[in-house]
């Protein structure tokens, strides 16, 4: 059994980005980004209706409060300022979660706010403490060895690894920088390799051609990379017909 993720709601008034509708036809939790790097009151209610009605689970997606950068700039934000604002886009994707029926069942960082938790442990001890200040043991999704996932589990919540289908790795088991070149995956039958991979095998093919294990839970596809929906359907569709399960770890 895999769970299968994408980020969602990453819209922001008249400006839309990912196709949340199909994206959740698919898969079995959504990241909803909470409105610090995409999202707005009107995106949120809408996605969270969307999730309750098809049965997905609900996640928060928070992030750096960097709207014009899509929360993808390095940004240097003290622990206890960080952890106040982690607390609140978890609130404020609370209120639409439960007027749907359903609930916020976990947490994930987006951006650079999660690739910063993978070796940063301040920024991740401010992560899960705006999780515990906003209440509740909500499980973490993170990288496989991240910082992130070690202060979860010291702190009591269950710390979730996930494997991301359509990013390129480095030998160290990290995500490729989105700044150079061909760090997001774009060919389908690529995409759909590396997912059976990390479903199956449990690894990836580096960068560098050599083979990293990877221990995943959760396998995250994005909904803002071209043909989204698509993607995301064929790696379901390929899963499954290899005998892996499609099921939400929260």
């Amino acid at each position: 059994m895999i769970d299968l993720n994408a980020d969602l709601g990453e819209g922001f008034g008249r400006w839309t980005l990912t196709d949340d509708d199909a994206v959740l036809s698919v898969v079995s939790s959504a990241n909803v980004a909470c409105g610090f790097h995409a999202g707005d009151p009107s995106v949120m209610r809408r996605v969270c209706d969307l999730a309750a009605e098809r049965g997905v689970r609900i996640g928060a997606q928070v992030s750096y409060r960097d709207l014009a950068g899509f929360g993808r700039r390095a940004m240097e934000v003290p622990g206890d300022e960080l952890a106040a604002e982690v607390a609140y886009q978890i609130g404020a994707l609370r209120v639409f979660a439960e007027a749907a029926g359903a609930e916020v069942a976990y947490v994930k960082p987006h951006g650079a706010l999660y690739n910063r938790t993978v070796h940063d442990d301040g920024q991740a001890r401010a992560v899960v403490a705006g999780i515990r200040l906003a209440g509740g043991a909500l499980p973490v999704l993170g990288l496989p060895g991240s910082r992130l996932l070690t202060a979860a589990g010291e702190a009591g919540l269950t710390g979730v690894p996930e494997a991301f289908a359509d990013r390129a790795y480095t030998p160290r088991g990290t995500l490729v920088p989105r700044r150079e070149a061909n760090a997001v995956v774009t060919d389908e039958e690529a995409v759909v390799r590396q997912a059976l991979g990390f479903a199956v095998r449990g690894t990836v093919e580096a960068v560098d051609g050599t083979t990293v294990a990877v221990a995943a839970r959760s396998l995250c596809v994005h909904g803002d990379t071209p043909n989204a929906s698509r993607i995301a359907a064929r790696v379901r569709e390929a899963l499954e017909a290899s005998g892996v399960g499609i099921e939400a770890f929260a």
